[in-house]
């Protein structure tokens, strides 16, 4: 698997080679770049399978070469030491990414869904969908990238009614009454869907205020939506809830 490297500090792309030739010795480096000119010009180049994006890149940053691109036929995995910058967006999109210090099964997995998806020959439009996300972000009806097993479903955020755990997968109920199993645990999502209007009512379950129709006080307090459905509301989460819901309602 060809690969390239977009990063300003030498020390990073010293670090990652060698994690992958000890971890990932398919994965072979055909060129390092430390900036967005001279990764356009490796890009072109070298027809690469995969690339290591960091983030920041000295004036600019990896968003902005990937604007200057045009046509994405690559796989891609975003390497920062920075936890926010730009995470939202790359986790709305359902890409992959690693914090530095670089996990190592963290980075094994990824290069996995990397190599999959090559085998595959998927069209990434994960990361057209990103780019999309970044030109506007102020979307009057923003949407999240939900990752199955044979595709990249896009959803709006305001058709999600709930999510539900399950291990470590999570289901998604949406206003059609259609349900999506993704394999990612309900914490990501909940972390994600913070500020878009969804409170954690229990360990289990995520809710979009916007369906909660009343507040039921039997068995300590639950959740009646809409939709009939009951949500319980945690002992733990129950005053916190309240607060969130007597906001928004300004009860």
């Amino acid at each position: 698997m060809k690969a390239i490297i977009v990063d300003d500090e030498a020390a990073n792309c010293e670090n990652l080679q060698h994690l992958l030739q000890t971890y990932a010795p398919d994965v072979q480096i055909a060129a390092i770049a430390e900036d967005v000119d001279t990764a356009l010009t490796a890009i072109k180049h070298h027809r690469p399978e995969l690339v290591f994006l960091d983030i920041q890149l000295q004036a600019q940053s990896g968003f902005d070469l990937l604007k200057q691109l045009g046509e994405i036929n690559f796989e891609l995995i975003f390497v920062t030491a920075y936890n926010q910058y730009g995470i939202q967006a790359i986790k709305f999109a359902a890409l992959d990414y690693l914090l530095k210090p670089i996990d190592i099964d963290e980075l094994t997995a990824a290069i996995e869904k990397a190599r999959k998806a090559i085998r595959q020959k998927q069209k990434n439009d994960r990361l057209n969908y990103l780019l999309e996300y970044l030109k506007d972000d102020n979307q009057t009806r923003p949407r999240i990238a939900l990752p199955l097993f044979s595709e990249t479903r896009y959803v709006n955020i305001s058709d999600i009614v709930r999510c539900e755990a399950d291990n470590t997968y999570t289901l998604f109920m949406l206003n059609s009454g259609e349900q999506i199993m993704v394999s990612k645990t309900l914490k990501e999502y909940a972390d994600m869907l913070l500020n878009y209007g969804f409170l954690r009512s229990h360990q289990s379950h995520l809710v979009n205020i916007a369906f909660i129709k009343s507040w039921l006080r039997e068995d300590g307090g639950s959740l009646f939506l809409f939709d009939g459905t009951k949500i319980p509301v945690s002992k733990l989460n129950r005053e916190k809830v309240k607060s969130i819901l007597t906001a928004q309602f300004k009860l």
